[in-house]
């Protein structure tokens, strides 16, 4: 349900004007969403179980050609409303775009979302197709999950309700980050160590059944008619580098970008080489 959007600390034409982080009421959820930069909207949308705080790299670098927007997702940072029990990709599509509504965004923006905030973005361009003029798709999937992967996600919704998220970093590391990235960083490691820890375990939990339930996108990939970047880490395991090159040969006229030194991360572990594909599509 669609809620009159009240901005808690800031009017909404403050809030894009903004350098710091405004909160935004959405009525269901509360909005913390860092806004920085002038110029054509790169909404830049995390992964789980991640907060915005992932993007700060891309705000140091690309703040001076366009303006900024990451949230935190519903349920996520700092965000403490209750939560259904699933949230699905197409609710968090729907938050973004009354978000934007909220910030008075009424050009088309380019929507930039690493793993399931890619999966967002492919409803947010369902649904919402008139707002977007550009995608870029970091390390994320077109494919609904296999029944075996659904299982595993509905395992540790379960399981996180029932003991919280202490094994969750455990669980991801490794498979988040290279290990090259692990070897040279691990300070980057710790700090993302603690923003999953930090994430609650209910919204763990309903992002993760949102995750299973998600439909399949694959038929839909030739109608996306916007310049469309593809972005992979090259040493990404769990969503490999040749299976986005065949997405991206599904998408009229996209580009893709291996990032090299990177797993599934590639804003965090590799920032130069992503902040110059993306600077480079945008131009």
């Amino acid at each position: 349900m669609a809620h009159a959007p009240r901005p808690a600390d800031l009017n909404p034409q403050s809030a894009i004007r903004s350098q710091t982080m405004p909160t935004i009421d959405l009525g269901e959820y509360r909005c913390h969403v860092e806004i920085q930069g002038d110029g054509p909207v790169l909404l830049l949308v995390h992964g789980f179980p991640l907060d915005h705080t992932m993007w700060r790299p891309q705000f140091e670098e690309l703040q001076q050609s366009v303006r900024l927007i990451a949230p935190d997702l519903r349920g996520f940072g700092r965000d403490d409303r209750p939560l259904p029990d699933t949230l699905t990709m197409q609710d968090f599509a729907d938050d973004l775009a009354e978000l934007l509504d909220a910030l008075q965004v009424v050009s088309p923006v380019t929507f930039c979302g690493l793993s399931m905030g890619g999966y967002i973005g492919w409803q947010f361009w369902k649904r919402h197709r008139e707002r977007v003029a550009r995608l870029i798709l970091c390390d994320t999937r077109a494919t609904a999950d296999s029944v075996e992967a659904a299982r595993g996600r509905q395992m540790m919704a379960n399981r996180v309700l029932q003991e919280g998220n202490a094994f969750v970093p455990a669980a991801m590391l490794d498979k988040l980050f290279s290990s090259a990235t692990q070897q040279r960083d691990p300070q980057l490691i710790a700090t993302t160590r603690d923003t999953i820890l930090g994430t609650r375990p209910d919204a763990i939990a309903a992002a993760q059944r949102g995750m299973a339930e998600r439909i399949d996108f694959q038929t839909d990939l030739p109608s996306i008619n916007v310049p469309t970047l593809l972005l992979c880490g090259q040493d990404d395991v769990i969503t490999p580098s040749a299976e986005m090159r065949v997405m991206a040969g599904s998408i009229p006229g996209s580009e893709f970008v291996e990032i090299p030194a990177a797993g599934h991360l590639p804003p965090l572990e590799n920032p130069v080489a992503t902040n110059r594909a993306i600077a480079d599509f945008l131009r």
